[in-house]
């Protein structure tokens, strides 16, 4: 069984790529993100990683640290910085014995670090695909990573859930595509060839 924590390394790696693409004249761009730009997008994604990190630290109370961050004049580097924050949070010893407070996933419950870990593994192949598209740039996602997070997509709960403000996916969509970057998008409420 592959580590949850080399899937998710990698994801980051493919996603800095992506991040790395960004030009100035990008960042207010529409997203996938319904009414997120391409700079409130990189914002959250980066808190998200920070917030990760502390939860792989041990912290179960603060939830300033999944805030979303000013990227200052250079958002890649930013991006970056987190990537590596959250990546060794991860790699830590005894991490995957613990479980990971989440405050913004079901209502602020802690996980078992795999699933947590399994939660920012798909939510990166996601953003990353978002980041991507917004910017009219391929996403360089191998088949094993998708393969891999196909079925965290579909542990994804559907219902009124994903109706709220503020919910990380929308209500799944139907495609007759078979790939499985198109599968885990549908999936999550996106389009596979958004903005269509």
């Amino acid at each position: 069984m592959t580590d949850i924590r080399s899937l998710d390394r990698r994801t980051l790696e493919i996603t800095q790529a992506v991040v790395g693409q960004v030009r100035p004249d990008h960042l207010d761009r529409p997203t996938p993100c319904a009414e997120w730009t391409v700079r409130q997008l990189l914002a959250h994604m980066t808190g998200q990683n920070y917030g990760f990190a502390a939860a792989a630290d041990g912290i179960h109370t603060d939830r300033s640290h999944w805030a979303d961050r000013d990227l200052g004049s250079d958002p890649a580097a930013a991006f970056r910085a987190s990537a590596t924050r959250v990546t060794d949070a991860f790699a830590r010893d005894g991490v995957l014995d613990t479980d990971l407070w989440l405050p913004e996933v079901r209502g602020g419950q802690s996980f078992p670090a795999r699933t947590a870990i399994g939660f920012h593994f798909v939510d990166y192949v996601v953003h990353g695909w978002d980041v991507a598209a917004a910017i009219a740039v391929p996403a360089p996602f191998d088949e094993e990573l998708l393969h891999a997070v196909l079925p965290y997509a579909l542990d994804v709960p559907e219902g009124e859930v994903r109706l709220r403000p503020g919910a990380a996916f929308s209500p799944g969509l139907a495609t007759d595509r078979t790939d499985p970057l198109a599968r885990v998008l549908a999936v999550l409420g996106r389009s596979p060839s958004w903005p269509h």
